[in-house]
């Protein structure tokens, strides 16, 4: 077997940077082979580096993985998250959160040869529309924890990731101010991920924030008529029951279900919900007046359409439209993971033992989309070849 530069098999490694449908290829892709994990090039050009902070298992950083970057480290206080992360993208894992994180650990991660790229999607629960309600949330200032660090470290180009309703926050507000105030050109665009072929109807907030100008973000890649489905996905991954693994893929395993529960998904049809129940399967909050808001929980998924948005509870029958179209389950660790566009050689744990529902969910649903990474990592190669900065300092 052969192994190049970054500890991974010649095979594996020509997967990972393969080509996207329609987008076109990056032509740096193959400086990535020219350079080590400490960002030494040995071609006439190196490829920009990055650093990813609240990386989690890697989604984001694997995009620009795959597209040709540096990827030099991911930032996580989840000590959790550093076997998939170093695993998959040949790069350093940091367990600390970003409020202990100097500059000068960063600019050292960094080093002064590559045009630097700093990312990270902060955690979004406390920007949801449940959230939002509630005066203060710790995690709120994470995202200014992170603008101070872009201003102490000064890349080149910034990107963030979040749900759309934080342009209302005030946080969000100050967080745009700041990158202003550094120097930085900032734009911003709310991502439908179908239409970039992504199969799950996630909506996202992308910033870009760049030294050089406005950053825009890649054309449309998929009319809807050209959407990718819930079948194109999934639909060839072995039928397994409630409380069943696939022998031959471990993570291809869902959740058991109660007796009540079973009785109440073979009594949903595809695309439908608990509003086809009778009366004696229904919870006492969907009897009341204000139950119909809850039209999605208990739902299952349709075949023809992309899924719903993949979060941290998609193991959960009751928390949203995560029952499988057909068969009598939620879906699968695999099946989330395939949403989330996880290439399948994608480890999320080192043993099968170290597999948990619970964790792994939350690893998964916390995730950056890949195809969606590779959009932003693309947009930002656009933009600096327009600039002309993929260049040594």
């Amino acid at each position: 077997m052969t192994v190049n530069v970054i500890g991974m098999p010649d095979a594996i490694l020509k997967e990972r940077r393969g080509d996207i449908s329609v987008l076109p290829r990056p032509h740096y892709a193959m400086m990535q082979d020219a350079v080590g994990t400490k960002g030494r090039a040995t071609g006439a050009k190196q490829a920009p580096a990055v650093v990813d902070v609240f990386c989690g298992v890697g989604g984001l950083s694997h995009g620009f993985y795959k597209e040709g970057f540096d990827v030099r480290a991911g930032i996580d206080v989840d000590l959790t998250c550093k076997y998939p992360f170093e695993t998959n993208n040949g790069a350093r894992f940091v367990g600390k959160s970003i409020e202990n994180v100097t500059s000068k650990q960063v600019n050292r991660i960094f080093g002064k040869t590559a045009t630097r790229v700093l990312v990270g999607c902060a955690p979004c629960q406390p920007f949801s529309v449940y959230n939002r309600k509630k005066k203060n949330n710790d995690k709120w200032k994470l995202l200014l924890n992170f603008a101070d660090l872009v201003s102490r470290t000064q890349p080149d180009v910034v990107s963030m990731e979040n749900v759309p309703q934080i342009r209302s926050h005030s946080v969000f507000k100050k967080f745009v101010s700041a990158l202003k105030r550094s120097g930085y050109v900032v734009s911003e665009y709310v991502v439908y991920c179908p239409d970039y072929g992504i199969p799950q109807g996630r909506k996202r907030l992308v910033l870009f924030a760049s030294k050089y100008g406005k950053v825009e973000l890649l054309p449309k890649t998929h009319s809807p008529k050209e959407y990718k489905t819930l079948g194109d996905a999934i639909s060839k991954l072995k039928a397994i029951k409630a409380g069943d693994v696939d022998p031959t893929d471990p993570l291809h395993r869902c959740r058991n279900l109660g007796e009540l529960n079973l009785r109440r998904i073979r009594s949903t049809p595809e695309g439908g919900a608990w509003e086809s129940w009778d009366d004696s399967l229904k919870l006492k909050c969907h009897k009341k007046k204000g139950g119909k808001s809850f039209r999605c929980v208990y739902g299952r998924m349709r075949w023809d359409k992309p899924s719903s948005t993949i979060t941290t509870e998609f193991c959960n029958l009751g928390t949203g439209r995560f029952g499988h179209p057909e068969q009598d389950r939620t879906i699968s660790l695999r099946e989330a993971a395939v949403l989330q566009t996880f290439p399948k050689y994608y480890r999320f744990y080192e043993e099968e033992e170290d597999i948990t529902f619970a964790g792994l969910a939350r690893l998964i649903g916390n995730a950056v989309p890949v195809r969606l990474a590779r959009v932003v990592a693309r947009s930002i190669r656009r933009h600096l070849e327009q600039v002309d900065k993929i260049v040594i300092r």
